[in-house]
C-alpha cells in the first residue's frame, strides 16, 4: 500500500450562516491522482483553499498532515514552501507578461537584487519541455490559447518543486484535444512521482485518470472509491454526488412544435479586427415555436460568432444576410434592438459578460429589461423585487436573499440568474450558449428542466453546446457547423454521435 502524503481530518469551515465543510476527511496516497467530485457548493474548492492556505489556520477546525507532519498554513506561500501548489479555475497569469516572467513571478531568479534573465530563460525552456510546450520563453501569455495557458500554470507549479498539485476544474474551458493533452500530462507527472488532486465535473475524465475518488455532498464526505477495486461507474459517482439515482440524465419532454418563428438566410460575417477574414459563410437556419434546436461544432467552428452576430450584430463586421421573425424581416443594428425584437442571448462567459458579479440578484435579474420596472427614468424597486422574487422561485435559485451578490452564488445558481435575466426580457427566441458549462450533474438537470419548460411555453430555443450527449438528449433538430459553414442538419430521430461528429469534421484540413 502506498504511503500517505496528505491527510485532512475532521475539517470544518463555517461562513456566516453556512457550514461549508462539516467534519470532512480525505486521505491521499503518495504518487496517485486523487479526484474530488461533488455538486457545486459541495465544498470541494473550499476544502482545497483550506489545504493551500487561502483560508489560513485558525479560520477552520480540524487537522492537516502533510508527509506525516501536522501543518498550520498561514497563507499560500507557507503551503507552497512545502510543495503544495494549487491551480485555480480562473487562471492567475498576467496576459501582458511573457511566459518566463509569469512562471517566475514572485520567485525571480536574481543575484544581488538583479534578475538573471539568461538563467530564467534556460529554466523556462526546461519547464516548458516537461509540460510539452514548444513556445519561446519570451512569448506573451495573451498570444497563446487557454489550453497552453493551463500548461504554463503547471510549469509554474513545477518551478516551485511541487509535490502535491491541486487542479480546480482544469479542463472546464478547454476543447477535447487540449483536455486530452492535459490529462496525459497528469499521467506523466504521476510517473515522475508527483501527486495530484483533481477537481472536475467531467466524470468521464475523472474515471479515466484517477486512482481514487472522494465524493463530497453538502459539505460532508460521502465516500472514497478505489477506481481499480470498486465498481466505479458514472452512475455510482452521480448517486453519491446528488443522493439519488439519475437513470434519466435528461428530463422527458413531448415536443409540441409549431410553425417556423425565426429564420436566418444567407448569413455572412467577417472578423471584427482582421480585414477580409470571413468567419461565417452563407449560413441558413430556422427555429419553430416550441422547438429546441441544437448548434453543434468543434471549438472555433463559429457557433458563438454566428449567435452573437445574429444578436444585434454583437460580433463581426460587414454582416450580410436576412433575419425573419414571424414572416417579417428584422433590421437589427444593435443589441437593444435585438432585445426589443424578442431575441435573447445567454453568453457562454457568464462571469465576464452575463452578470455584474458585484451586484445583487435583484438588479441582475431585471438588467436586460429595466423598462418593465421603471417609468423610463426611475426604477420602481417594489415592482423589481416582486418580479425578481417570482423568477427566483420559478428557477429554484438557492440564495440567502435577493440582495445576495451574484459573485457569492454557486456557478449553477449564477447560471439560473443569467437565465432569469433573459426570461424577464420576454423573448420569443432564447439563444443559450454553453448554458451548463462548469455545472455539476444535479444543477444541469435543473437547467435542462428549465429549457424544456420554455419550449413547452411556446418559446423557441437555440442551444449551443460542446457536449454531444447534451445536444442529442435535448434537441429536436441539430445544425452542425464546421469552419464557419453549416455542414448539415439532423432530426432527433436520425442524429447519432457518429453522424454529428462526421459533419463536424467536414472541411477539416482542406
Amino acid at each position: 500500500m502506498s504511503a500517505t502524503i496528505l491527510e485532512m481530518k475532521n475539517i470544518t469551515k463555517v461562513f456566516p450562516g453556512v457550514i461549508a465543510l462539516d467534519q470532512v476527511n480525505i486521505r491521499v496516497a503518495q504518487g496517485e491522482i486523487h479526484a474530488l467530485v461533488g455538486e457545486n457548493g459541495a465544498g470541494k474548492s473550499t476544502l482545497m483553499k483550506v489545504l493551500s492556505g487561502v483560508y489560513p489556520h485558525g479560520t477552520y477546525t480540524g487537522d492537516i498532515l502533510f508527509q506525516g507532519t501536522p501543518c498550520e498554513f498561514k497563507d499560500i506561500r507557507s503551503s507552497e514552501d512545502l510543495g503544495i501548489v494549487i491551480i485555480h479555475q480562473e487562471l492567475a497569469l498576467s496576459p501582458h507578461l511573457s511566459i518566463s516572467e509569469n512562471i517566475f513571478l514572485g520567485n525571480e531568479q536574481a543575484r544581488f537584487g538583479v534578475i538573471d534573465w539568461n538563467k530564467t530563460t534556460e529554466l523556462t525552456r526546461g519547464l516548458l519541455a516537461k509540460v510539452g510546450l514548444s513556445e519561446l520563453p519570451n512569448t506573451k501569455i495573451s498570444s497563446i490559447g487557454v489550453g497552453k495557458q493551463q500548461l504554463v500554470e503547471i510549469a509554474k507549479a513545477l518551478s516551485k518543486q511541487v509535490k502535491l498539485l491541486i487542479l480546480d476544474e482544469p479542463t472546464a474551458a478547454l476543447n477535447d484535444n487540449d483536455s486530452e493533452n492535459l490529462l496525459q500530462l497528469l499521467l506523466e507527472l504521476k510517473r515522475q512521482g508527483i501527486t495530484s488532486i483533481l477537481i472536475s465535473h467531467k466524470l468521464n475524465e475523472t474515471a479515466k485518470v484517477a486512482d481514487s475518488i472522494t465524493i463530497l455532498r453538502d459539505g460532508k464526505t460521502i465516500e472514497t472509491l478505489d477506481v481499480k477495486k470498486d465498481s466505479v461507474t458514472e452512475d455510482r459517482i452521480i448517486k453519491g454526488m446528488v443522493g439519488r439515482d439519475m437513470t434519466h440524465r435528461f428530463p422527458e419532454r413531448t415536443p409540441q412544435i409549431g410553425e417556423v418563428m425565426f429564420e436566418v438566410k444567407n448569413w455572412n460575417v467577417f472578423h471584427p479586427e482582421y480585414e477580409g477574414r470571413q468567419i461565417i459563410f452563407d449560413a441558413n437556419l430556422n427555429v419553430r415555436k416550441g422547438e429546441v434546436v441544437g448548434l453543434a461544432g468543434l471549438m472555433g467552428a463559429g457557433r458563438t460568432e454566428f449567435a452573437m452576430s445574429v444578436f444585434g450584430r454583437a460580433y463581426g463586421k460587414h454582416i450580410t444576410g436576412t433575419i425573419i421573425k414571424n414572416g417579417k424581416e428584422l433590421k437589427l443594428h444593435n443589441v437593444a434592438q435585438a432585445i426589443d425584437a424578442g431575441i435573447a442571448y445567454s453568453t457562454e462567459d457568464r462571469k465576464q459578460l452575463g452578470l455584474i458579479l458585484i451586484d445583487d440578484i435583484q438588479h441582475n435579474t431585471t438588467l436586460a429589461a429595466l423598462r418593465k420596472v421603471s417609468n423610463g427614468v426611475v426604477v420602481n424597486e417594489n415592482q423589481e423585487i416582486i418580479e425578481a422574487e417570482q423568477l427566483r422561485k420559478s428557477m429554484n435559485t438557492k440564495c440567502s436573499s435577493l440582495k445576495q451578490k451574484t459573485v457569492n452564488l454557486s456557478v449553477g445558481n449564477q447560471q439560473k440568474v443569467v437565465l432569469s435575466k433573459w426570461i424577464f426580457s420576454g423573448p420569443d427566441l432564447l439563444i443559450l450558449d454553453e448554458p451548463t458549462r462548469g455545472i455539476d450533474v444535479g444543477a444541469k438537470y435543473e437547467i435542462y428542466t428549465i429549457i424544456n419548460r420554455l419550449a413547452s411555453e411556446g418559446k423557441s430555443v437555440l442551444l449551443i453546446s460542446s457536449e454531444l450527449p447534451e445536444i442529442l438528449g435535448l434537441c429536436d433538430r441539430i445544425y452542425v457547423v464546421s469552419e464557419g459553414r453549416f455542414t448539415g442538419q439532423l432530426s432527433r430521430a436520425e442524429a447519432t454521435q457518429e453522424k454529428v461528429m462526421k459533419l463536424m469534421l467536414q472541411g477539416k484540413g482542406n
